[in-house]
């Protein structure tokens, strides 16, 4: 079979850029009125394609009914194994940790978790092998000690389609996830997977807010690769989310999603109708966002990140020109992991602390 008779994705995706504009490319904001108006259209439209408004519609009132399994006291913090409800008869488990010194309440740092088979369990430090420890520390996955360790109440959970957010067909197999069996359905039902892992976030924040320890004025949300994504999106959707710190994620839709093998849970239907990966850091700003990358991530290539990156810097200097310092790129010299050396400086000093 010769070349010239395969299918031509190069100008079938030029046939994409020139057929169809992005309806929140930034650059046409006064078209919209202006930034606080795209905005808010923007975050209303994404909030109606990832299927949140109507996972919001449906399920808004429902009883969070929490229930400890068990509390566990390590060196310096406690450990509150929990579950809540998210929808009918679907429970996120997650771990709380709560500092053992100083006042509380508590800022707060959610944790989500990228596609490891055993999810939260690696970034509260529950390895199950030394091989598990061995890889999770030196990618510095341990993300929720890390936030503990700093002073910082702490919520872990698993990511929709891992660990015991996985359905039961992929976990006996000990397959990864169940991200592409979930997001087919998801898909079918004018839901993404996506939109769901921000209406799981929601939902642990409206748990945190009914503690009297926890401060939710302050929220801080990061992960690594796949819970970067959810990091992102979820600071995009929530405005509840005071610091947002993506590791292993930002790029360009063209540049990652379009351009490497990925999984089917990072695919929105019709988003890039609506914007690229940048324009979307324009439902961040001018909250602080520090992205965390390496230089030799092949997942999301440098460069495209890199080019992501100039754009939100412009989105964050026409927003609010003297806080354009909020906007930040850390690049470690590294691959697709997660790059503790920048993110807990930021958080601390964007917190007030």
């Amino acid at each position: 079979m010769t070349e010239s008779i395969l299918f031509a994705t190069s100008r079938y995706m030029q046939n994409l850029r020139e057929t169809v504009p992005r309806e929140f490319d930034y650059t046409r904001v006064p078209d919209h009125g202006d930034w606080k108006q795209w905005q808010r259209t923007f975050r209303d439209r994404l909030t109606e394609v990832t299927g949140l408004a109507h996972i919001r519609a449906h399920h808004r009132g429902l009883p969070l009914s929490p229930r400890t399994e068990e509390v566990t006291r390590f060196a310096g913090y406690r450990r509150e194994k929990m579950y809540i409800a998210s929808e009918p008869g679907v429970e996120i488990p997650f771990y709380l940790l709560i500092p053992e010194q100083g006042n509380g309440p508590f800022p707060l740092v959610l944790t989500p978790h990228g596609h490891g088979r055993r999810g939260k369990e690696v970034y509260v430090g529950n390895f199950s092998s030394d091989k598990e420890q061995e890889s999770a520390l030196a990618g510095e996955r341990d993300i929720a000690l890390q936030a503990v360790a700093e002073g910082y109440a702490v919520i872990a959970m698993d990511v929709r389609g891992f660990w015991e957010m996985s359905r039961e067909e992929e976990f006996v197999k000990g397959k990864t996830s169940s991200c592409d069996e979930l997001q087919k359905r998801a898909f079918l039902f004018g839901r993404t997977l996506i939109g769901e892992r921000v209406h799981d976030m929601g939902r642990l924040i409206d748990y945190a807010s009914m503690r009297t320890d926890i401060d939710t004025n302050r929220i801080a949300i990061t992960g690594n690769s796949g819970g970067g994504t959810v990091s992102f999106f979820t600071a995009a959707l929530d405005e509840r989310i005071s610091v947002c710190v993506p590791g292993s994620c930002f790029c360009t839709f063209v540049g990652s999603v379009m351009n490497v093998p990925h999984c089917l849970c990072n695919v929105i239907p019709g988003m890039m109708q609506l914007g690229e990966m940048y324009d979307i850091v324009g439902l961040i700003a001018p909250r602080p966002a520090l992205f965390v990358h390496g230089i030799h991530d092949h997942d999301f290539p440098i460069e495209y990140t890199r080019e992501a990156f100039a754009h939100a810097k412009i989105i964050y200097e026409a927003m609010e020109p003297h806080l354009s310092e909020h906007c930040e790129l850390f690049e470690g010299n590294g691959g697709h992991r997660y790059y503790k050396e920048r993110v807990w400086p930021f958080i601390r000093h964007h917190f007030g602390l």
